[in-house]
């Protein structure tokens, strides 16, 4: 290594130093300019109504597809990352078909909240030490923050269109520091994926036709989270007991061998979302909604949205013994949680007491 090159890369190990000791797991840099090709992307998914309800994609769009758009001054990015993996596999959850699944990541601490909070705490420091000026972005801001991580090295695109990470496999949440400051960028991430088709196979519904390309629409974290009216009768049967999310695509990925528990305590799994009764979740009101998900991601959803997800868990569970909780549900005061309970009790009415795994 040249001393030119030498002195260009020292502030970024200190950067990086400095990333590490403020808690985050992976850092890299990229020069904060988008790739045409995302961006030609992102037009191709919004103009094919791929975004469904999202429609706070398509008034974003034309910052999300370039740092420029969103703060000319930045040079530089610097990505960082945060592993939240599993203690346990997130697929044995669909074994227990009278309990109600919810992904991995919104069983601890918002992450939103977790991250936002270091961000700034280790921008401030980048900016006392290295000047420059900082802004920090975490997943809500319209950046496209994938392909990012990817251009700063933390892993690449996987065919399931989520981060792979060669050290942390596919538990990586990401957030971003744009800075004025030129930092030299990282070696990008290289596509290991090969001719695996894991992910594909995996998806219960189908939402991923083909190799790195989604339709939300099918999908079930899509459907769970961010659909906001019915869900499709022939995507009801195909969501198993999952309530809120739907890790099987990234679950199954290969390089989790690799990966590891988190560190973070904050982030770990609470007791009392990993698998609840799907009996105890559908007699949640407003304010017992509002209890068992405070301070979590899932609280964004809402009570209304969340009780459909319980309806059709519980009409898929195959046990007649939740047909009385769901009659709850029946009368509900929202029109779509109705709905939701009348399609469960008419896939439990046909059953006898005892719990069977007959769902036709």
């Amino acid at each position: 290594m040249s001393p030119t090159s030498e002195t260009e890369e020292r502030p970024k190990t200190d950067i990086r130093s400095q990333a590490l000791s403020f808690g985050f797991d992976a850092v890299g840099f990229a020069d904060a300019v988008g790739d045409p090709a995302d961006g030609e992307r992102l037009r191709a998914y919004l103009a094919e109504g791929r975004h469904g309800d999202m429609d706070w994609m398509e008034r974003t769009a034309e910052r999300r597809a370039d740092p420029q758009m969103l703060w000319p001054e930045a040079r530089s990015a610097i990505v960082v990352g945060v592993n939240y993996g599993p203690v346990d596999d997130p697929l044995a959850a669909q074994a227990e078909a009278d309990r109600g699944a919810i992904s991995v990541y919104a069983r601890g601490r918002d992450y939103h909240d977790v991250l936002k909070k270091r961000l700034k705490a280790f921008a401030r420091a980048v900016q006392e030490r290295q000047g420059g000026d900082v802004k920090v972005f975490v997943d809500t801001a319209p950046v496209m923050e994938k392909p990012l991580a990817a251009r700063a090295g933390l892993g690449w695109v996987g065919k399931h269109t989520n981060l792979v990470s060669r050290r942390f496999g596919s538990w990586l949440f990401l957030g971003e520091v744009l800075t004025t400051l030129e930092l030299p960028p990282d070696p990008p991430g290289m596509d290991l994926c090969g001719r695996c088709r894991r992910c594909l196979d995996a998806c219960p519904t189908g939402a991923l036709p083909e190799p790195y390309r989604i339709e939300p629409r099918r999908c079930i974290s899509y459907l769970t989270i961010e659909h906001q009216g019915a869900i499709d009768p022939d995507l009801r049967a195909l969501m198993g007991n999952r309530v809120y999310g739907c890790d099987d695509c990234l679950a199954v990925c290969p390089w989790n061998r690799f990966a590891m528990p988190t560190r973070h305590a904050d982030l770990e799994a609470r007791p009392e979302l990993t698998l609840p009764a799907i009996a105890d979740l559908a007699q949640l009101d407003d304010v017992g909604f509002r209890s068992l998900f405070a301070r979590t991601a899932a609280k964004r959803t809402g009570r209304e949205r969340f009780m459909r997800n319980v309806a059709i868990a519980a009409g898929n569970s195959g046990h007649a013994g939740l047909r009385g909780t769901i009659d709850g549900l029946a009368a509900d005061a929202s029109v779509m949680v109705r709905d939701a309970a009348a399609w469960a009790l008419s896939r439990l009415g046909g059953l006898g007491d005892k719990p069977t795994d007959d769902r036709t």
